[in-house]
């Protein structure tokens, strides 16, 4: 029986040996498989925080804390819901508000036909008119405000929807960090 044996391992022993790697290669993916089950929670959050370095505009969100990366012309572009609508904005710290064009704000749902353009407003265009509004619900990521005062400018005025200081003011805390 030991002969026989020993004769079976000799005759095959290539095939053996390509199980035996089989078998490891299928234990390596299983123990990877359970490690990335249990550490499910923090992987969500790293998808998050790739896919946020690879689409500006996304807002990885962790919890009450949201990042936003800088885009490759040096701005923070996000991805703003305002009464439910999606609607693209760049962070602007020198805004004392939410600034809206009025495709963004039709896009909210505002009835841009009967604002009283009665706020004289300074962009980097000049000095123009702008009619105040409240906001309903503006969300960034997880963080979500409501009757967050905002503008919106006359049309042509402004390129893009910026998410000023009547908005970030009423977070706990924010800060710029490298990118």
């Amino acid at each position: 029986i030991v002969c026989a044996g020993g004769l079976l391992l000799v005759l095959f022993k290539e095939r053996l040996s390509k199980a035996f790697e089989a078998g490891l290669f299928w234990t390596v993916i299983a123990l990877l498989l359970i490690v990335a089950y249990t550490y499910r929670f923090e992987l969500g959050e790293v998808d998050d925080r790739v896919v946020a370095q690879l689409m500006p505009g996304h807002v990885a969100s962790h919890g009450r804390n949201a990042e936003v990366v800088r885009g490759r012309r040096g701005d923070f572009a996000v991805a703003a819901h305002i009464n439910g609508a999606k609607v693209p904005m760049v962070i602007d710290t020198g805004a004392t508000s939410v600034v809206l064009t009025q495709e963004a704000a039709r896009a909210a749902g505002l009835p841009i036909e009967v604002l009283d353009y009665s706020v004289n407003v300074d962009t980097a265009n000049g000095r123009t008119r702008a009619a105040p509004v409240t906001l309903a619900r503006l969300a960034v990521g997880n963080l979500t405000e409501h009757d967050v005062p905002a503008l919106v400018v006359q049309r042509g005025q402004l390129h893009n929807n910026l998410l000023g200081m009547s908005f970030l003011n009423r977070l706990d805390i924010w800060e710029v960090r490298g990118d």
